[in-house]
């Protein structure tokens, strides 16, 4: 279970970066291209019900370069079952001093699941109220409005890098993994393969650093496939692949506003990381982040933002 659960956070957080940096980083090219895009993120497009974050005293505004956050959900959604998002990654994007954050919370993390009443591991939030439930959770956990959303379900990854033609990668370490074989050197990948090849970890010596390397050569990789002049012949498919198994809020305009004000800080990405504690209570495993360290995030976070 613990291994599904690493799995699935490694292909969200390389699907929902591909994702953000694609809307920061890629223009529209031509009149059919920008209206099938219109098109597909009209399709993707599901509002929340609550429109204006209580962190907010005055809506973030993109037409006007104010630094906001999304959030991003990764679930493996099936017929008549929601699933639980194993994956929640926040990022905060500033253009003022052109960076992006990233924080990825762990499942297990111990907190109060706002609109539940109780105490629970956070990814309990989607599964017991949706998208606007782990919303108002997360808001709750690091004291910062949580602006838009974008829900990925697992199928999108495959289905991204098949859409942009496959990959070309560099790899150092000469690994086997789920059933494919990845040689020193360049090499090319399909969707499953190139989910292999980001998923290894205990096989790397270099542990997650080595894995985080290889996630973010993918994401180069579709980057640079996803903008060249070939893939536009393909770019039905590539939005396709995006519309079919991505949900969010933000709006057309939104990013073509997302696009013209904030493509800078698409290069400079920074992770950041949770630390906490594991403990059992009453049987069950929980991730416990004590007072100090939530300080720690949220005065980072909050600074990010702009916030006072």
């Amino acid at each position: 279970m613990r291994s599904q659960t690493k799995k699935k956070r490694t292909w969200l957080k390389v699907t929902g970066i591909i994702l953000l940096l694609l809307v920061l980083g890629v223009g529209v090219y031509a009149y059919n291209v920008y209206s099938s895009l219109k098109s597909t993120v009209e399709t993707m497009n599901e509002p929340l019900k609550q429109t204006q974050s209580a962190k907010r005293t005055t809506p973030v505004a993109v037409s006007n370069k104010d630094p906001f956050s999304v959030l991003m959900l990764g679930v493996d959604e099936r017929p008549g079952d929601r699933g639980r998002s194993d994956t929640m990654i926040v990022l905060t994007i500033n253009p003022n001093n052109n960076s992006v954050k990233m924080l990825s919370i762990p499942r297990d993390t111990r907190t109060e699941i706002v609109g539940h009443g109780t105490v629970d591991k956070i990814n309990h939030a989607y599964a017991f109220g949706g998208v606007q439930m782990s919303v108002d959770t997360v808001e709750n956990f690091l004291n910062i409005p949580i602006d838009y959303y974008m829900k990925v379900n697992m199928q999108g990854f495959k289905d991204i890098v098949n859409a942009v033609g496959g990959v070309t990668v560099n790899n150092t370490l000469d690994f086997s993994y789920g059933g494919d074989h990845f040689a020193k050197g360049n090499i090319n990948l399909g969707g499953a393969q190139a989910l292999n090849f980001v998923r290894m970890r205990h096989q790397d010596p270099r542990g997650d650093f080595g894995r985080q390397e290889r996630q973010r050569q993918v994401i180069q990789a579709v980057l640079k496939e996803g903008a060249s002049v070939s893939s536009l012949t393909n770019y039905s498919n590539i939005f396709a692949a995006i519309g079919k198994n991505v949900k969010t809020n933000i709006t057309f305009d939104q990013m073509v506003d997302i696009q013209k004000n904030y493509k800078s800080a698409a290069s400079n990405l920074t992770q950041m990381e949770i630390k906490e504690t594991g403990t059992m209570i009453g049987g069950i495993y929980y991730g416990l982040v004590s007072d100090a360290e939530k300080q720690r995030l949220q005065n980072e976070l909050r600074t990010q933002l702009e916030l006072k």
